[in-house]
């Protein structure tokens, strides 16, 4: 089947059967031109999102644009974020185990969101904020699925 799908070419369906063994039926492949004359194959493990960051005020590193936390605490909410009192308590938690904090909301209120800029590059904390993928039950889905991969309740 991959060997039809790459228009007969026999050395790229192989490679394309290899990288499909590799990640199964739930994986992603990405197939994209490199700087060299040979086929290689990365595989990356972890999950792709179609959300980015709510602000580019989270961004850790302004050469690739990136946001990039280490080992963050990971707050699930499936709901849109309006309660400062919520919010602070949960970048408190995260000074004090000295981790940062990863947040995937519905959305944030305004004021909810300038709350986590400003302690982020006043304070320091270091905090991400992303909208949930998709709408409606899809959503409860990929924050369920979300949960699963990061090892959350």
């Amino acid at each position: 089947v991959a060997t039809i799908s790459a228009n007969g070419e026999r050395v790229i369906g192989e490679s394309i059967a290899r990288a499909m063994e590799k990640v199964g039926k739930e994986g992603i492949i990405t197939i994209s031109d490199g700087n060299t004359l040979d086929d290689e194959m990365e595989v990356v493990e972890g999950m792709k999102l179609n959300r980015g960051y709510m602000s580019p005020y989270f961004v850790t590193d302004q050469k690739t644009q990136k946001c990039e936390l280490e080992n963050p605490l990971i707050l699930i909410h499936d709901k849109k974020i309006s309660d400062l009192n919520f919010l602070v308590r949960m970048l408190e938690i995260a000074v004090k185990m000295n981790r940062p904090l990863l947040i995937f909301a519905e959305d944030l209120e305004s004021e909810a969101l300038t709350t986590l800029i400003i302690n982020k590059h006043r304070a320091g904390i270091k905090v991400c904020a992303v909208k949930s993928p998709g709408f409606g039950d899809n959503r409860r889905v990929n924050l369920d699925d979300i949960a699963v991969f990061t090892g959350g309740e």
